[in-house]
């Protein structure tokens, strides 16, 4: 079995000379490029799909929509947009202002939209109606996408009508469903309905871009022999044009989320209830149904684009950890006791769903329900590999059930230790697993490093920490004091021991590959940092400054080494 090395870089993390303040398909299609001069074949990325108002990409409001934020917008990427009005809208110094720091969300949205939407105004003039072959594509992409497009185009085109907000059970009572919302549209005028459905189509058209680009990022990627690794996450954002077009497939009495976590000291709801991540569950019954044709089309539009994808949340799959209340009634619910928030629910309290793992006949149970499911994903996901995000307080029946059915998990050094706290040996590691030093909820090697260090120094958790430093130190086959600096040969050692695990997949954070600290999540919290940190060097920049260069070569010459190489 071929051994692979890749990265992980969210794609709004890229940075361009050419970019408008965030990562797009141009960008990644130089990231690619880079990738295939290492010898790294593949780049995993985080979730793309079109966010809502906290610009995270795991609540996003549609589950097959492509965020518009990820495309290249410019006359000679799109040629509907008028050169006038992109060079008076994107000024240099607009676009000085926007490409400097973390991603400015708000005004770099308002910018890609007013771009589209010139663009798209052209197109409708000069050619909608026409009999053009641009037209005709448009049309195609319109109909073979019907069955999913043409609620999420009026989903979005009713957020513009309440204001932009996404939570469709705050507004009239007759948008709250497509039936409804059809409903209304044939009471108003006209000329109304006829502005309706020119935003609707508007909304489709961006789609139409963006699969196009995305579609031909793939093949570029192949090209050069890099696999694009895509990230689905278990759930989505219950303000989505999903739940509000297919309400009988979802459980809106529950939000799923995790269970309690006592390292989370500074978040008191976590630490008692656990996480309430707000998304709806699954009524699998109804899917099973219904043959599961919505994550029939989900996994089709996925493998139209990526070549492998993480699938979030395995465990979600087997059974997952609900609430019998939203994230809005947390505050509510954080003083109580159980046997008062159970007279809140009428007796139900957060736990595992569709049962709990308290029994043989329960973990049977659950087994059983996540592997039928999980080998349905499979059958559906066709020629695109799934690995599996199993990280966390893991049943020993999902990582049997992943090994059964040829999945790949994942290995995270620090999160895999012996009983007496050292780094289990990577190179024990299953071969079907991804291996990685890092994720994009932990913090960079060399900030994890400095972390341990400024603590040590603070006079907090010393003894601990000082072990912790000496863990690091041995995985990476380093018998010496540790070095107060994350060093060079401390750098390359780790990265050389997480390569050289057995694991068939291992993928390095771009942060880690040049030993950089920026940070694009911090679990639990609720900050403008997370999701907008972006690398601060472009990808040219990657190629010509001496010290990126070098470690470059360092990684390439690591990928090499552990012998890794061809495309899965």
């Amino acid at each position: 079995m071929e051994r692979i090395a890749g990265i992980l870089q969210p794609v709004f993390a890229i940075r361009t000379g050419e970019d408008l303040g965030v990562g797009d398909t141009d960008g990644a299609a130089q990231l690619i490029e880079w990738c295939h001069r290492q010898g790294a074949r593949v780049w995993q990325m985080l979730p793309i799909n079109e966010t809502g108002r906290d610009h995270c990409p795991y609540n996003a409001i549609s589950a097959m929509a492509i965020d518009p934020v990820t495309l290249a917008v410019s006359p000679a990427r799109i040629p509907d947009l008028p050169p006038e009005v992109f060079h008076h809208l994107a000024s240099p110094a607009v676009l000085a202002e926007l490409r400097r720091g973390p991603v400015n969300y708000p005004r770099v949205k308002a910018l890609k939209r007013a771009l589209l939407e010139a663009a798209y105004a052209r197109f409708a003039a000069a050619q909608l109606d026409q009999a053009t072959a641009r037209a005709a594509q448009f049309r195609g992409f319109v109909e073979a996408n019907a069955h999913w497009m043409a609620d999420y185009a009026l989903f979005r085109a009713l957020m513009e009508e309440n204001g932009g907000e996404a939570a469709w059970e705050r507004w009239p009572a007759g948008h709250q469903s497509p039936e409804r919302a059809r409903a209304w549209l044939a009471t108003l005028p006209e000329k109304r309905r006829a502005a309706i459905r020119r935003r609707q189509l508007f909304f489709s058209y961006v789609q139409w871009l963006a699969f196009g680009q995305w579609q031909a990022l793939k093949a570029r990627a192949e090209s050069l022999g890099v696999g694009l690794m895509g990230d689905m996450p278990i759930g989505l954002g219950r303000g989505s044009a999903d739940v509000w077009a297919n309400r009988p497939i979802f459980d809106l009495d529950w939000s799923a989320g995790a269970p309690p976590e006592k390292l989370f000291q500074t978040d008191p709801f976590t630490e008692k209830w656990g996480q309430n991540w707000g998304a709806p569950l699954y009524q699998w019954e109804e899917l099973r149904r219904r043959n599961f044709d919505w994550w029939r089309v989900r996994l089709a539009l996925a493998r139209g684009v990526f070549h492998l994808c993480r699938l979030d949340h395995v465990m979600g799959l087997f059974r997952i950890y609900a609430f019998p209340w939203t994230p809005e009634r947390n505050a509510e619910f954080l003083p109580l006791s159980e046997a008062e928030a159970a007279a809140r629910t009428g007796g139900r309290l957060p736990g595992f769903r569709p049962f709990p793992d308290d029994t043989p006949e329960q973990r049977a149970a659950n087994q059983r329900h996540g592997e039928e499911i999980l080998k349905n994903i499979l059958d559906f996901a066709g020629p695109m590999t799934i690995v599996a995000e199993d990280l966390g307080v893991v049943p020993g029946y999902v990582r049997a059930t992943l090994q059964k059915l040829g999945v790949a998990g994942f290995r995270v050094p620090p999160l895999f230790r012996e009983e007496d706290g050292s780094y289990s040996d990577a190179e024990g590691y299953p071969e079907l697993s991804l291996v990685q030093p890092s994720t994009h909820d932990h913090p960079p090697l060399a900030a994890a490093w400095a972390s341990l260090w400024r603590d040590i120094d603070l006079g907090r958790n010393v003894a601990e920490n000082r072990r912790e430093l000496g863990r690091l130190m041995r995985f990476a086959g380093l018998e010496e004091e540790p070095p107060r600096d994350f060093t060079p040969r401390l750098h390359e050692a780790v990265l050389r021991a997480t390569l050289r695990a057995k694991s068939r997949l291992a993928v390095v954070m771009l942060t880690d590959v040049f030993a950089r600290t920026e940070r694009f999540n911090t679990p639990g919290s609720i900050s403008p940092e997370n999701w907008s940190a972006r690398a601060p060097h472009t990808v040219a920049e990657m190629d010509r400054d001496p010290e990126l260069v070098a470690k470059a070569r360092t990684f390439a010459s690591l990928i090499r080494e552990t012998g890794r190489g061809a495309m899965p």
